[in-house]
């Protein structure tokens, strides 16, 4: 299949790696699990302070699903149980002691009960996301089709299908082969037009081409076969899908993670190897710009990305693959503000000379301007190739009228879904948490 998506923005950023880049390895002395970076997945802890672990031990499982599980990345000894207001499970800390022990898995079984308690145990069904309500996809989910995305056009990104071995057609079949035994549609893999990907048995090619969000597993969904009311489906990426497929062929979790040390404020990106959760202190240090300014380091991108800093309480959060640097803004003062005919502006519209000049920009985290009363101008309908009127639905999410959220798309939609209509809104609305909000409640009311 082909697919081209005209609706979106580039967004032209300094601080992007180029086509050669080596990858540096970095070593890891402590990682992190964050729960919070799992919507849907109610933690409780499975081990204690001082616990030893091995790579692939269950840290924490699902109140509601204990089979259900988010695992060590590394072997060592759990170093803190960190918890916040009300007890709530913040972060699960390992030290991290340099041996390869790892739990063995048992990968020889085909029945779907049998894959689907697989990959619940190893932590690999809590990397997939379910819609409707984007949250993590369970075993016992009846899966109408299930989409991979193959690549990842968010700004300053590297290209997935050139991270090693993702591009490895035998354990990609794999994984596709054991996902097929809970659906009885299609897998679908979406890799831009001239990628790497070869294409992969038992799945449905898709040949995708247009700006971002055009990469997002979603935005594919909704194109080529959207979810209504009642039906089920599951996203991932194809890193994701590659993990699937390692611990088919070895009976073991390969928490490897490649990560795009990218931004304006890095003097030199480049791609480190690491594992999941690693400290984001290790991998950007000695790579920020000394300019004395006020930095923001952005765990994924600048979009959909958390803000984690590089303090001692600060990992690397899932989708796991990015860091991103810029400036925090809060020591400027522009002449004009935001009303600068300033060059180096960005904007999304021709009315600053930096779209003309074609030039990279370099943004910092201010907000530019006021929060204002929701402004109907169809602009978040440029910003997002769907076939749903995203101005009425964040509309009906904020009155909380269920029956109109559920005719204006809300099965079909995630929060990164309108994390580019979120930087071009005028009104400087939070479109990103009013969505995450909205699946929140609709989900509770309806289950």
């Amino acid at each position: 299949m082909k697919l081209h998506l005209s609706k979106g923005l580039n967004l032209r950023l300094a601080g992007a790696i180029g086509n050669n880049a080596a990858t540096i390895g970095t070593p890891v002395t402590t990682v992190a699990i964050c729960p919070d970076d799992f919507p849907g997945f109610t933690p409780k802890p499975a081990v204690r302070e001082n616990d030893k672990v091995e790579t692939g031990t269950p840290l924490l499982y699902d109140k509601y699903n204990p089979t259900l599980c988010l695992v060590s990345p590394v072997a060592g000894t759990v170093k803190a149980v960190v918890r916040g207001e009300r007890r709530k499970i913040l972060r699960v800390v390992v030290e991290a002691d340099g041996t390869p022990a790892a739990v063995k898995f048992d990968a020889g079984a085909g029945s779907a009960d049998a894959v689907g308690e697989l990959l619940a145990r190893s932590g690999m069904m809590a990397l997939i996301r379910r819609r409707p309500y984007d949250i993590v996809a369970f075993p016992t989910d009846t899966v109408r089709d299930i989409f991979v995305t193959a690549l990842d056009t968010a700004p300053l990104a590297y290209p997935m299908d050139r991270l090693p071995g993702v591009a490895d057609a035998d354990i990609l079949a794999k994984a596709v082969k054991a996902l097929k035994t809970f659906t009885k549609g299609d897998v679908y893999i979406s890799r831009a037009t001239g990628s790497s990907i070869p294409d992969i048995e038992g799945a449905v090619m898709v040949d995708v081409d247009g700006p971002h969000p055009a990469g997002n597993a979603g935005i594919q969904a909704a194109n080529i076969k959207p979810v209504n009311k009642g039906e089920t489906i599951w996203c991932l990426d194809v890193v994701t899908l590659w993990r699937i497929g390692r611990l088919l062929a070895t009976g073991n979790v390969d928490a490897t993670s490649i990560v795009a040390v990218t931004g304006p404020e890095v003097t030199d990106p480049v791609l480190v190897r690491t594992v999941v959760g690693a400290p984001v202190a290790s991998l950007v240090k000695g790579r920020l710009a000394d300019d004395g300014r006020h930095k923001r380091i952005i765990s994924g991108n600048v979009l959909t990305g958390t803000a984690v800093g590089d303090g001692a309480d600060a990992y690397l959060r899932y989708p796991y693959r990015q860091i991103t640097v810029i400036a925090e803004g809060d020591d400027v003062n522009e002449f004009m503000g935001w009303a600068s005919l300033n060059p180096s502006k960005m904007s999304t519209r021709p009315s600053f000379p930096g779209r003309f000049l074609r030039k990279l920009f370099r943004p910092d985290a201010r907000l530019n301007g006021g929060r204002r009363s929701m402004i109907m101008s169809g602009e978040y309908d440029r910003m997002i190739p769907m076939d749903i009127l995203p101005e009425y639905l964040i509309k009906a999410i904020m009155a909380r009228d269920i029956e109109k959220m559920e005719q204006l798309g809300i099965y079909e939609v995630a929060p990164e879904d309108f994390a580019l209509a979120e930087y071009a809104d005028t009104s400087k609305l939070p479109l990103q948490q009013i969505v995450r909000d909205g699946l929140d409640y609709l989900r509770k009311e309806n289950e």
